[in-house]
């Protein structure tokens, strides 16, 4: 990110239909007043920060702004998704896109379904305590310290099916008192799973065999023949999925593209 300071003016200040509270925030130790209703990400761009990295979906899905910050008088070490966090007054912040956790390196076409596989790559699983910490951290609610215990059990399905909400976000790893990569350990189970353990959905080789089939050939033949102006058509003409379908929905109109 940028660092560069913004000027609030007294017109910001009585923006809209009244007057706009802005309370004090600090940003790697430098003192802002930003509006108290606005996110982390959103104060910091209010602010004169510029988003290079870590800001991604902008809605607590990406993972990719983990943050550490304080509240004044609290002695506590907070973490959150700047994405998703609101300001607090005199709130000190900073950010972590990216943590140093251990990842291991694995040809995963080599790797079974057998718990030991996890085991050899990464042993330090069996140093966790059961803190609790992870679970506290993880801005999702998955239950982090509950995932590790399934995957020392062996059950690989279990830790698969705990940790499916899972962003990478990192935070876990950060107040871990075992040195734990938790979300890397969660991914590979999940990965095991995945591959190995579930059984196959009827309906993905259909899924597959449609792929190429002559149908669907013709349909990216034609999306790759059109211009700027008739891919931009198509899109803005295409049946969107409502917000409140189920989980059967299909669009009414199967042969378009």
């Amino acid at each position: 990110m940028a660092d560069r300071e913004r000027k609030v003016t007294d017109k910001e200040k009585t923006a809209g239909t009244g007057k706009v509270k802005l309370i004090p925030v600090y940003v790697m130790g430098k003192r802002y007043l930003v509006p108290e209703t606005l996110t982390i990400m959103k104060a910091l761009e209010y602010a004169g920060y510029r988003f290079i990295r870590g800001c991604g979906c902008r809605g607590g899905i990406c993972g990719a702004c983990a943050t550490v910050y304080r509240k004044p008088g609290d002695y506590h070490i907070r973490v959150g998704l700047a994405c998703q966090t609101v300001v607090e007054p005199d709130m000190y912040l900073t950010q972590i896109p990216f943590y140093p956790a251990n990842r291991a390196s694995y040809d995963f076409a080599q790797l079974s379904d057998s718990p030991e596989e996890i085991f050899k790559l990464y042993p330090e699983v069996f140093r966790c305590i059961a803190c609790n910490s992870c679970t506290k951290a993880c801005p999702m609610d998955v239950q982090v310290m509950d995932v590790i215990s399934a995957v020392k059990q062996g059950n690989i399905e279990r830790a698969a099916t705990l940790s499916f909400s899972c962003i990478q976000c990192g935070l876990c790893v950060s107040r871990c008192m075992g040195e734990l990569p938790q979300y890397h350990i969660m991914q590979l189970a999940r990965r095991i799973y995945g591959s190995r353990i579930a059984p196959r959905a009827e309906h993905l080789n259909e899924a597959v065999e449609a792929a190429k089939g002559e149908k669907c050939q013709q349909a990216l033949e034609k999306l790759m023949k059109s211009d700027i102006k008739q891919l931009r058509e198509i899109y803005q003409s295409r049946e969107i999925e409502p917000e409140m379908a189920g989980e059967d929905w299909t669009p009414a109109k199967r042969d378009d593209l």
